[in-house]
């Protein structure tokens, strides 16, 4: 079924006008602008007085101008004649390509808060002339000329075999539903994406009951269900893997089209939020099935059917009773009378062409499954650890100082908390990022430490998936406006690790079962299901036992316990290091408001399954593999545009398609592992 692409150029005109509808926006390619002269400038500075002043584009506008105006090598000519004549269009113009709030000691010892910009700004050549500036002093990450480019077009090419092949992709996180997404639009093929959760509005009663009244569904919670673990977690839309790159803005205009606020065009720590995440999955699922694919929920695979010569001919499904809701009352009673049928059924065995496995790291079952139908897979690091828990408005004092009053976030309560003043131009909620690779862990290694996934203005949440387990995980909303800021706060923990060597047994799955073990542990330290173990930072410093009153966000039962006694030793110390060498660097995050809840160990997959650069896993013809889960992501955006990476192999490598050239958008291979 895999072979080399065609270079056919075989074009489908309807489509690829509708492509470039749903494709374009203000922010999607510098060739939208004149494309004469462009220059790219990074650094134009704002004050938040400035960036809250209604005529701020007319401030940048003046700012960019003059900051091209002094890289003049010639003679300049007046500031005035230059504004004067840049309103008009056809001679100049200037877009905002992102915007960054800097924080830093430095800055704001000398400057204040400061709002960093990157800005295009596109002249005609013939006004670039007039004004001296078709010769440029260019300094690389200050100003940069920037190339002519032609706009990429989608060819999807044709299909020449009798019937639509079958694709069904597993698991409905942001990697599975970019590949579904992007093979759906190409009509190519027909396209069945499975997920074993619920859709987001199912999904979310489920997590209220767990959240309000402790019962939980072990298929439909943090971890499961439509948009994967990202969809209540802190929506965080940043990335290393290019954050300007095509790919990357593609994804962002995409979540735009579908209901995302478009500030996140330009934000240079975009987040979304849960609430804006459930609404836009809502209206991705819409044009999925609008476009012919078929999306079922509920539907938890099971099996491979032991695959052999390198071909998965079917896979096999079990249903559980799923509802949607607010789809049209026709569409939704046929497509909730089909799921009653199923879940009555009970489990299927579908046919299929190929399959594209786009589980997240939750999904332990299917590592399982994997592994005992003889799917390559491999081990990988990853990390553990604790969720740390500050008031915001400590972290606002610590990271702000004496700014920290220009932090307004409109809640009432949490303003007040914070001693905000409304009279100050407002500056982002504070949060920060953590790092050491030399922590120390008491033996003879220095492992790497770091927070991740911060979440100011948020909360910590239950993030396992049985009740015999307990595991923590932050979220917040996009207003960020809760009274706490929290962080996971783990260390390193290698594949061929020490600390793994009790579960040695359990093979490549060793890895897997220690965080199974952690998991268990701490449930039983707890004393029941979903009761967090917490403890002072200060306290586990020391290694004694933590008492008094307490403030958490975790809105289920807490308890003091000694988190010191969940892990081995080497990581306790690291923990411990890490924390020491982070006071020095934010003196007063190490406190008796710090509170750490038990356990983080969900932070990115402990096995890769291997694939080959045409995303095939190896020693297969039709089994291919995507984002978290599988090792090759470590976040919304990446595994994002792994799932279009996926999509395009997928294209490219078909037997009866010909004249697949590609969906206008440079991949490459995306590796962000956490």
């Amino acid at each position: 079924m895999h072979r080399a692409s065609s270079t056919s150029q075989s074009q489908h005109p309807l489509r690829l006008l509708l492509f470039l509808l749903l494709s374009l926006s203000p922010l999607s390619s510098v060739d939208a602008l004149v494309p004469n002269i462009a220059f790219r400038l990074f650094n134009v500075e704002l004050s938040p007085a400035d960036v809250s002043n209604p005529n701020n584009r007319d401030l940048l506008r003046e700012k960019s101008l003059r900051v091209l105006s002094k890289c003049a090598k010639a003679k300049k000519p007046k500031i005035t004649q230059i504004l004067k004549e840049s309103h008009n269009p056809s001679n100049v113009n200037v877009t905002l390509v992102r915007r960054s709030f800097d924080s830093r000691k430095k800055t704001l010892k000398t400057k204040g808060p400061v709002f960093n910009h990157v800005v295009d700004v596109s002249c005609a050549a013939d006004f670039a002339k007039s004004l001296n500036w078709m010769d440029i002093k260019l300094t690389q990450g200050l100003v940069e000329r920037l190339p002519e480019a032609a706009p990429e077009i989608p060819v999807y090419g044709k299909l020449v075999s009798p019937k639509k092949p079958k694709i069904v992709i597993v698991g409905a996180g942001p990697a599975g539903l970019f590949a579904t997404l992007m093979l759906v639009r190409t009509q190519l093929f027909d396209v069945l994406l499975l997920e074993r959760g619920q859709p987001v509005e199912s999904r979310g009663k489920d997590i209220g009951k767990l959240v309000h009244r402790n019962i939980m569904n072990p298929e439909s919670n943090f971890a499961f269900g439509e948009g994967g673990a990202g969809t209540w977690s802190d929506g965080k839309l940043t990335t290393r893997i290019g954050r300007n790159s095509r790919v990357v803005r593609f994804v962002l205009e995409t979540f735009v089209k579908f209901g995302a606020p478009e500030w996140i065009l330009t934000s240079g720590a975009p987040h979304l939020g849960t609430d804006n995440l459930v609404k836009l999955l809502r209206e991705m699922r819409r044009e999925i099935r609008e476009l012919g694919g078929e999306v079922r929920f509920g539907a938890k695979l099971t099996s491979l059917n032991n695959p052999t010569n390198g071909t998965v001919k079917k896979v096999t499904v079990s249903y559980l009773p799923t509802t949607e809701r607010g789809l049209g009352s026709e569409m939704t009673r046929s497509i909730n009378e089909a799921a009653e049928m199923r879940a009555e059924m009970g489990s299927e065995d579908i046919e299929c062409d190929a399959v594209i496995l786009a589980t997240g790291h939750s999904a332990r079952d299917v590592y399982t499954m994997l592994h005992e139908e003889g799917i390559p897979l491999s081990p990988k690091g990853f990390a553990v650890g604790y969720r740390i828990e500050h008031p915001q408005h400590l972290i606002n004092s610590l990271q702000y100082s004496s700014h920290s009053k220009s932090v307004i976030t409109s809640n009432t309560r949490t303003d007040a908390l914070n001693n905000s003043t409304t009279t100050l131009p407002p500056i982002p909620v504070a949060s920060y990022r953590l790092a050491t690779s030399s922590a120390y862990d008491g033996t003879e290694k220095d492992r790497g430490c770091y927070s991740f996934c911060m979440c100011p203005g948020g909360q910590i949440v239950p993030a396992s998936t049985s009740s015999n387990q307990t595991v923590v995980n932050g979220m917040s909303f996009s207003r960020r406006d809760s009274i706490y800021a929290n962080s996971a706060l783990v260390v390193t923990v290698d594949s061929s690790d020490s600390v793994l060597a009790p579960f040695s047994h359990h093979g490549v799955l060793s890895g897997m079962k220690f965080q199974d073990h952690v998991e268990s542990l701490t449930r039983t330290l707890a004393g029941s299901s979903h009761t967090v173990p917490i403890q002072r930072c200060t306290d586990f410093l020391k290694g004694v036992s933590s008492s008094g009153t307490f403030s958490s966000s975790y809105r289920l039962n807490k308890e003091w316990r000694d988190l010191h006694t969940l892990y081995p030793p080497e990581i306790i110390e690291s923990l411990r290091e890490g924390l020491r060498q982070f006071e020095r660097k934010i003196p007063g995050y190490v406190c008796d408001e710090a509170i750490l809840h038990g356990v983080e160990t969900r932070t990115s997959s402990p096995l890769r399954v291997p694939r080959g650069e045409d995303c095939l896993v190896e020693g297969f013809r039709n089994f291919y593999v995507s984002g978290e889960g599988a090792g090759y992501a470590g976040g919304i955006v990446s595994a994002s545009a792994d799932g279009i990476g996926v999509a395009e192999k997928v294209c490219r490598g078909w037997e009866g398609v010909e004249g697949f050239e590609g969906f206008g958008i440079e991949v490459g291979e995306v590796k962000e592992n956490y």
